[in-house]
């Protein structure tokens, strides 16, 4: 299952019916689970621990150090999960002991040719990165979240849960969960419907979500007094919460 033209470390573990293809590199401190393919020409790096299942296409990048200047070689980690796909040309490197020490990426997620994943980002499950999109470091991004081609995040921002990021949009704020932000700076444009009901909310959830929005964002309330208002809402609609507990550990700002 591996070719013979690859290059592989002796010091790296990986799952017996892993297919790698030619001319492709896996370095030391590498694991690499079952049922997972690598195209040819990727690079590999450790300490990187890959789970089951994941596709890698060729000229991608993974585990490589840091894009630091105060990086000095530190021993550092990349942990990605299951069922993976890292298109042509994906870039993901490892974190910095100035950060957490690790970059975080779940399960099911898509990332298109040339898109990047700083050090340190954490990253949940089922999100899409579209071409040549950009995460700083430390940047967090919550379950089912999309971010259109030629976008960028900017270090330390955060996007909530099933946010929508339009394509070249810049983000310097953090992103509510459900929001879809448009422009650059990336601002507020409405709510990911789409998203939502590809993803079974039910109507009235929408409509409940879209309410929140409305707080937040077109009534008129300062922060505090809208953040106030959402708490009260989710004392009885738990698809509020996410927005309330997003609002309580935001800490770059919220777009406005």
């Amino acid at each position: 299952m591996i070719d013979a033209r690859a290059v592989i470390s002796p010091q790296a573990n990986i799952a017996a019916d892993v297919e790698i293809g030619p001319f492709s590199i896996v370095g030391p401190d590498v694991e690499i689970g079952t049922g997972t393919w690598v195209g040819p020409h990727v690079v590999i790096k450790g300490p990187t621990r890959m789970g089951a299942n994941n596709k890698i296409y060729q000229f991608a990048s993974i585990g490589e150090d840091p894009q630091d200047k105060k990086y000095r070689g530190e021993v550092t980690h990349l942990e990605i999960g299951d069922r993976n796909v890292f298109r042509e040309a994906v870039t993901v490197n490892r974190g910095t002991v100035t950060g957490s020490g690790v970059t975080r990426i779940g399960n099911d997620n898509l990332f298109m040719a040339y898109a990047h994943v700083a050090h340190d980002c954490r990253l949940g499950d089922q999100i899409i990165l579209a071409n040549c999109a950009t995460l700083g470091g430390h940047v967090d991004i919550g379950d089912w979240a999309i971010l259109g081609g030629l976008c960028a995040a900017h270090q330390f921002t955060r996007i909530g849960a099933h946010a929508f990021i339009a394509h070249s949009a810049g983000v310097t704020r953090d992103v509510p969960p459900y929001v879809m932000a448009v422009g650059d700076p990336a601002v507020p444009h409405s709510i990911n419907v789409e998203g939502l009901k590809r993803r079974k909310f039910t109507e009235q959830q929408i409509r409940n979500i879209r309410r929140a929005y409305r707080v937040l964002y077109r009534s008129g309330l300062k922060l505090r007094a809208a953040q106030l208002e959402l708490e009260r809402m989710a004392e009885s609609t738990a698809e509020i919460r996410p927005f309330v507990e997003f609002l309580k550990s935001s800490s770059r700002s919220l777009i406005r």
